[in-house]
């Protein structure tokens, strides 16, 4: 239906919430049976599912029109139901600042702090909403038709899980029989509830089963499922709903990337855990037992570590005082003297006392009189009242709890009365203590789980697509390799370790690429490992135990790099859900792009079992480079630099958010903070690479060149220097001279051709260069571009010149002037020195100038360079040649007469 715009007076609008499900169609109908003068409207997009049934068959009982077709001031009452939150509604929020707007709200999820405040309201806590509606309905005595009835109990049949949901009530089942009533067709509900499973969602549900991770939070278990996918795949919900029943689930959340988009759902069977409470904070909404969320521009991992973090927040613990208390208390009379009271805090490095006193003297029982703190007792030291009993100074007003209070009654008492000691109290007498160390010790208990390295912890980890790649190992890697690989997992278990091999490694192995790089983390200390593991190879080793790393190295030269594992390290202190898991997926966390996150597990009952945490595999296949969290530049922009190199080397291309994020670093300035030695190692890196051109291109495109030094600009002629560098190389490398070359300086270079003196000088400390490689680029730089221009405006030069000037030269400054000459010929004389005249020597020596009577001396010397300059132009050959020139050399210059004549 479309409104024209003489016909919009006054509306009454009735709308839900975008990705509407089949609860919110429901109560938008139900909604149009109890104001028939309405419009019902759609703020967005709903379950593909949804419209297709809406299209097919349900459209004409709707008073239906588009939100484009909408004069929004024209609305005098907006209907809302199945939602009260303003970032649900779409466009709509914005008529919330409107005064006179009359809002009627039906709805069944819990209250927040943002919920809209209506004129009208009817919030009740049912497994649907459209309960809520077809109760008033039947109060009402409204009529309705079979198929408005058939609608209606399809949201109910929904919403409840046909009637399993722990959120179902009584409400629930009685207006389902009210509109059975009325003539609803189940066969229909059935239809739609039970539909079938296309082969797409097969495959989805498959990867969400396999990507299952089981997180034990304060004793309850937590199913936490990722996955992603190039396309979108509907009804996302109703696989969730169908894993949940085939694993007999309690609480889930599934998270999926599909194409720029990430969905969470989540759903709970138990009170323990209120979804709706829990995936509100990543921008989606809900009730106790079930909730979504529609997130754009944020990666897999940062929500996954977002939901854990707010899992831990949220969910309310099972465990008890008596769990938590330690007992016996430590306590002191009333009469204890403050300096007693500090030599007890002290011994007991605690920071609080509870004080009781005795009921009478006869009877040993004490009774609770307070508690006294660390402060207040070094405050009465400090005014030296040390000898004053603690009763003066206790404070008198505790609150206690009993062994059966929960982890929220304890938090609750501890917050709300600022103590930092919580007695424990059983029939008048005090059983034990908890304090709010022990509240926060209850929060890091896996971390101690992991350090104490149970008989579980060489299973399998979960949390992660995994699959055996021992065959493609085989296939793609030296027997060496292999058996290298395999002595390592042995030697880490050995040591009740576990053992992978990470990073670009394993990246490379995928790419089809040599990499022999290897890279070895270990869960537990890796310096003990590498000691062990280079005794029995007869290895060397290095050790950086600030670090936790090691450097083994093979008798042939051969290097294996060893790192640790260990939660200290990571980059999110105190964050809980973060050392809740295993601590390979921490140090894979830290790495920089996903593609970099590959582990193959090295332990031998699990060797060759590939672990992708981060769907690198996915981005590999993709060809994108991604970061792992959108903070990744913030903390190291130096990765911008690495982003950038790996995007060309492998032909891929950034990420949308990640390329987003490069832009964001350049314009908040981060390169400033960064050492030159850094910006420097990364520019090597750039440098050496087959090709670096591409790569200094997009440093120019983000204005990165910059960090160099602002004079540094990607002109054509700079960009023509670095291809012309690029053929040189190659028809260097191709000669087979095996002589070593800095690939990176010849680049670098032409980075600063257009620098002077002052400036190169400038870019040269920064970087912290070596002497040798300041006189490289400051001085002998130039004077090889002085010497160019010369060579151009003297051709011909003969070739002893040639040879005499060029041999002066380093490797890299010749095949800089060899791709900076713009004429032909000058390349030539290069490739012709680089080919032939380097290599010409002369055969006379010292013997055969004495036996021409001529003693030792300078003169030895000049004739050798006169007789070298001879045979390089060609003027001579052989050796009697060149005994001839030298006979001929020292008459002309003795002015001897010619014995011929």
């Amino acid at each position: 239906m479309t409104l024209k715009k003489t016909d919009q007076k006054k509306l009454t609008i009735i709308t839900t919430h975008i990705n509407a499900d089949f609860d919110a169609m429901a109560s938008m109908l139900a909604a149009q049976k109890l104001y028939p003068d309405s419009v019902v409207v759609f703020p967005g997009s709903q379950e593909k599912n949804l419209k297709n049934f809406f299209i097919d068959s349900m459209a004409y009982l709707f008073n239906m029109v588009d939100i484009k077709d909408i004069v929004f001031s024209k609305i005098e009452r907006l209907v809302l139901v199945d939602t009260r939150q303003p970032k649900r509604i779409g466009a709509f929020a914005t008529l919330l600042q409107n005064q006179d707007l009359d809002i009627h709200i039906f709805d069944h999820h819990p209250p927040s702090d943002t919920d809209i405040k209506g004129s009208y309201e009817a919030i009740q806590s049912t497994g649907a909403t459209v309960t809520i509606l077809a109760n008033i309905i039947e109060k009402k005595k409204i009529k309705i038709s079979s198929d408005e009835a058939t609608i209606m109990c399809i949201g109910i049949y929904e919403d409840t899980g046909s009637f399993t949901f722990p959120s179902t009530t009584q409400n629930d089942f009685t207006a389902a029989a009210f509109l059975l009533s009325k003539g609803a067709n189940l066969n229909i509900v059935s239809d739609l509830i039970t539909r079938e499973i296309s082969p797409e969602q097969v495959g989805l549900l498959n990867d969400m089963i396999q990507a299952t991770t089981r997180h034990n939070i304060t004793g309850i278990e937590i199913i936490i499922t990722s996955v992603t996918t190039d396309y979108y795949v509907p009804d996302f919900a109703f696989l969730v709903h169908k894993m949940i029943k085939m694993e007999n689930i309690d609480a889930i959340f599934a998270i999926a990337r599909m194409e720029n988009k990430i969905y969470v759902v989540a759903r709970s069977r138990i009170s323990e855990v209120d979804v709706g409470s829990i995936v509100t904070p990543l921008g989606g909404g809900g009730h106790t037992f079930a909730a979504a969320a529609t997130i754009k521009e944020k990666t897999l991992a940062q929500i996954e570590h977002k939901l854990v973090e707010i899992l831990y927040e949220k969910i309310r613990s099972r465990r008890l005082a008596r769990d938590l208390m330690s007992s016996p208390p430590i306590k002191i009379l009333t009469d204890i003297s403050c300096r007693e009271a500090g030599k007890l805090l002290t011994r007991y490095n605690i920071n609080a006392l509870l004080v009781t006193e005795k009921l009478n003297d006869s009877d040993d029982t004490d009774i609770l009189a307070g508690y006294i703190t660390r402060q207040i007792i070094e405050k009465a030291l400090y005014h030296k009242l040390d000898h004053v009993p603690v009763k003066e100074y206790m404070t008198t007003e505790i609150a206690s709890v009993n062994p059966e209070s929960d982890l929220s009654e304890m938090q609750k008492k501890i917050i709300e009365n600022k103590q930092r000691i919580l007695p424990v109290v059983n029939k008048n007498s005090i059983v034990g203590v908890v304090t709010r160390t022990d509240l926060l010790n209850t929060m890091f208990r896996q971390i101690q789980h992991n350090y104490e390295k149970p008989e579980g912890l060489l299973k399998e980890q979960t949390h992660a697509r995994t699959r055996n790649i021992n065959k493609f190992m085989r296939e793609r890697l030296s027997k060496r390799i292999i058996n290298i690989l395999k002595a390592i997992g042995q030697v880490a278990k050995e040591i009740n370790c576990n053992a992978y091999v990470v990073g670009g490694f394993v990246r490379d192995l995928f790419l089809y690429r040599p990499n022999e790089d290897i890279d070895i983390v270990i869960e537990g200390d890796g310096i003990k490992f590498a000691v062990k593991y280079s005794k029995m190879v007869g290895a060397r080793i290095h050790t950086h135990e600030k670090f936790g790393t090691a450097v083994v190295i093979f008798p042939d030269g051969f290097k294996i790099d060893v790192a640790s594992a260990r939660v200290e390290y990571y980059k999110f202190p105190a964050a809980l859900p973060i050392v809740e898991m295993s601590s390979i997926k921490l140090d894979l966390f830290r790495r920089d792009f996903t593609i970099n996150t590959l582990a193959i597990q090295l332990i031998p009952d699990m060797f060759g079992t590939l672990i992708d945490f981060f769907a690198a595999q996915k981005d590999i296949k993709e060809k994108t480079i991604r970061i792992l969290h959108n903070l990744s530049f913030v903390e190291d922009p130096t990765r911008v630099f690495r982003a950038i190199r790996f995007e060309q080397r492998f032909g891929f291309s950034l990420g949308k958010l990640t390329a987003g994020l490069i832009g964001n670093a350049v314009k908040m300035e981060f390169f400033t903070r960064l050492s030159g030695r850094r910006v420097f190692s990364e520019l090597h890196q750039i440098l050496e690479e087959e090709n670096p051109t591409p790569a200094i291109i997009r440093l120019n495109d983000y204005g990165l060149l910059s960090v160099i030094h602002p004079k540094i600009i990607l002109t054509e002629n700079m960009s023509t220097l670095f291809n012309n560098i690029k053929k040189v190389l190659s028809w260097y490398d191709l000669l087979f001279l095996e002589e070593s070359y800095m690939k990176w300086a010849v680049y670098f270079l032409a980075l600063i051709q257009n620098c002077d003196y002052k400036t190169t000088k400038k870019i040269c400390l920064h970087f912290e260069l070596a002497p040798r490689y300041k006189k490289i680029f400051c001085t002998e730089r130039i004077e090889a571009d002085t010497y160019i221009a010369w060579l151009e405006q003297n051709l011909p030069v003969n070739n002893s010149r040639l040879y005499h000037e060029l041999t002066r030269w380093k490797t890299e400054l010749i095949l800089y002037m060899m791709a900076a000459t713009k004429k032909e010929k000058v390349k030539k004389l290069i490739s012709n020195f680089f080919t032939k005249l380097r290599f010409i020597t002369i055969t006379i020596n010292g013997k055969d100038l004495k036996n021409m009577g001529l003693e030792p001396g300078p003169i030895y010397r000049e004739i050798f360079q006169a007789t070298l300059d001879a045979k390089l132009n060609k003027n001579i050959k052989t050796k009697n040649d060149e005994l001839q020139f030298a006979h001929q050399y020292l008459k002309q210059k003795r002015n001897l007469p010619d014995e011929s004549t």
